[in-house]
Order: C-alpha cells, then sequence, then structure tokens
C-alpha cells in the first residue's frame, strides 16, 4: 500500500498508456476485453484521480503536470466492435482516446467505415492516429516496402479525413532501426509499440510504450496494479536495434539508468528467454549500467524483458523491451 505523503515525494508519475482492441468479442480472448471490465476500469482510473490526456495536448503533458497522474488510452484496428460497444461510453463522458486504423482495412467486414470515422474525428477529444495501411509484417519486409506502405495511408488519411496524424502505432507493436527511420523520415511526432513501460521525457518517442490490455491483462485486480506504475528514467537501452537477426540472438542487453533512481540495484528483471518466462540473470557494470544476462535464445517472433523496482512510495517503477526475432 502506498500513503499520501509518499506520493508526494514522486517527481514525475509520467503518464501510463493502455492498449486495446476488440470490446465484447469473446471469440477473441487474447485482443478483446469485456465491456463490464473496461468500465471497471474507467471507473477505477476516475476514483484513483487519475486524469485522462488528450492527445492534442500529449506534448505539453509529457513536459509538465508531473505530480498529476495520468493515462492516455490508445485503441488499434479500428474494429466494429469498438464503435458499437465502447464509443457511446467514451463519448457521453467526453474521455479522449486515439483511435489508430490501418487504411486498407476500414469498410471491410467487422471494420469501421470512414464515415464512422469521420463522426469521431469531428470531437476534439479524439485523433485518429495512422496504423499503417496493410498491416502485415512490415517489419520484415525491405525500406521501398514499408516506405510505400505508410505513403498510401498518409495519401488516404489525407483524401479521407483532411490530414494525416503526428501519432503512429506500428503494426503488432513491432520495429526495427530502419521502420523507425521511415516514420521519422515521413512527418510522424510520436510512434507507439506494444512493450510495456510507462512514458515520461526519457522515452525515444518513437519507441513509446504501451500496456496490453485483454481479457487475461485486463483482470482488475491486474489493471489496479497498472495504475501504480511509475516510469523507470534511463538514458540508453542497448541494443539499439529490436530487429534481432539470428547471429545476435541471444542479445547483449545493457540499460544506463540515470543515477538519481532510489534503491536501484533492488530491481529484478524476467525475460521469456527460450520460450519460458523465467528471472534474468543481471549485474551492475557500474553504480547506474545494468547488464541483463541471457543466456538462451529467444524463440518465436518476439524476445521480451521486464524489469521492476519497488519504489519507496510503495509504486512500482516498470521497464519493458521487446525485441522482433528474425528467422534469418
Amino acid at each position: 500500500m502506498y500513503s499520501s505523503s509518499a506520493m508526494q515525494e514522486i517527481d514525475d508519475f509520467g503518464i501510463i498508456s493502455l492498449m486495446y482492441h476488440r470490446f465484447e468479442e469473446n471469440k477473441y480472448p487474447s485482443t478483446n476485453i469485456k465491456l463490464k471490465d473496461f468500465k471497471e476500469h474507467l471507473r477505477i482510473i476516475i476514483e484513483k484521480n487519475i486524469s485522462f490526456i488528450n492527445p492534442s495536448n500529449f506534448e505539453q503533458d509529457l513536459k509538465n503536470n508531473k505530480n498529476q497522474r495520468k493515462v492516455l488510452l490508445t485503441i488499434d484496428d479500428g474494429f466494429s466492435s469498438f464503435y458499437e460497444n465502447a464509443w457511446p461510453i467514451l463519448k457521453e463522458e467526453k474521455i479522449p482516446f486515439i483511435l489508430f486504423v490501418s487504411t486498407r482495412e476500414v469498410g471491410s467486414s467487422n471494420y469501421m467505415t470512414w464515415d464512422q470515422i469521420r463522426e469521431l474525428k469531428r470531437e476534439n477529444f479524439v485523433e485518429i492516429g495512422n496504423h499503417s495501411h496493410t498491416h502485415e509484417y512490415l517489419v520484415d519486409e525491405s525500406y521501398d516496402v514499408i516506405k510505400s506502405d505508410i505513403e498510401k495511408s498518409i495519401s488516404i488519411f489525407k483524401n479521407e479525413l483532411g490530414n494525416n496524424s503526428k501519432f503512429f502505432s506500428y503494426p503488432f507493436g513491432e520495429y526495427s532501426l530502419e521502420f523507425k527511420n521511415i516514420i521519422k523520415s515521413l512527418g510522424f511526432n510520436y510512434a507507439f509499440g506494444q512493450h510495456s513501460g510507462v512514458i515520461d521525457e526519457t522515452k525515444d518517442l518513437y519507441e513509446l510504450p504501451r500496456f496490453p490490455i485483454n481479457e487475461k491483462y485486463g483482470e482488475i485486480k491486474r489493471f489496479n496494479s497498472l495504475t501504480r506504475t511509475l516510469p523507470f528514467k534511463y538514458k540508453n537501452v542497448y541494443p539499439e536495434e529490436k530487429y534481432l537477426l539470428q547471429n545476435k540472438n541471444p542479445p547483449k542487453v545493457k540499460i544506463e539508468f540515470y543515477g538519481n533512481i532510489k534503491n536501484l540495484k533492488s530491481l529484478s528483471c524476467y525475460s521469456n528467454e527460450g520460450d519460458k518466462w523465467r528471472q534474468s540473470d543481471i549485474k551492475f557494470e557500474n553504480s547506474d549500467t545494468l547488464l541483463i544476462n541471457i543466456n538462451e535464445k529467444f524463440v518465436g517472433e518476439r524476445g521480451r524483458i521486464n524489469c521492476s523496482l519497488r519504489d519507496p512510495s510503495g509504486f512500482w517503477r516498470w521497464l519493458g523491451v521487446q525485441f522482433v526475432v528474425s528467422d534469418r
């Protein structure tokens, strides 16, 4: 538990970003949230005096009001179930959010139409973010294929909505240095992945973390714990390239933290190396630099590392790293 006096010592609550997909589509539990649980999530946020931030004020909220607890709602893909089940709730309460849409899917079966998307866009608390054109595994594609796909989505955004968004969400939360640089070059200001963590000013604006929410990870006890997370501020995470070729698997992971984190050496890390979650072998190279020894190769499509540290306030500092595991 945490006390109000301990909370007053927290220098920055950061921004907790949540990612949803489907609403009340119970045959897809890995991407669905039950509506009763979603309503409870909103109730918990309001009860805890956590502010919903408007995407139009994202930069300001990132840099200022650090003593205010904040949350950013994001919804990926633009499924019809969002429009039918969640949108009426958010609209009535004027709760701000970003809806990320892939332009190829708009208007197809089980997806929102452009008219519905335009209806949302008219509200000043809604941002329609770009989620690529095809929503394919773009991270595996060539530079030209990735760039062409995003340019097509931008063109469609401008044609259908009048402008492109400054917000981008990587399909499947997967990116490489090349993909990230393409997004930068095409005029986006922010890009979100699917690695867990809390946003603060030390985070790369093109690798912003989010907590994925579904039936399992949206369970009320866990959701309550997410509201008690804080940013884990760091200077750098190595390797910078998150697209992991087999000759670099397992990676040599190093995190350089800022020097004012209390009890830093009490942190613990877990990874899914060898396709099984386990506590990581860690050591400090110096007082602020952590080495994470990954002993086995990451198996499957994604390699994940999560590090946490209990703050004296009773909150938890949280940092997630995700690698895209190439079969090459």
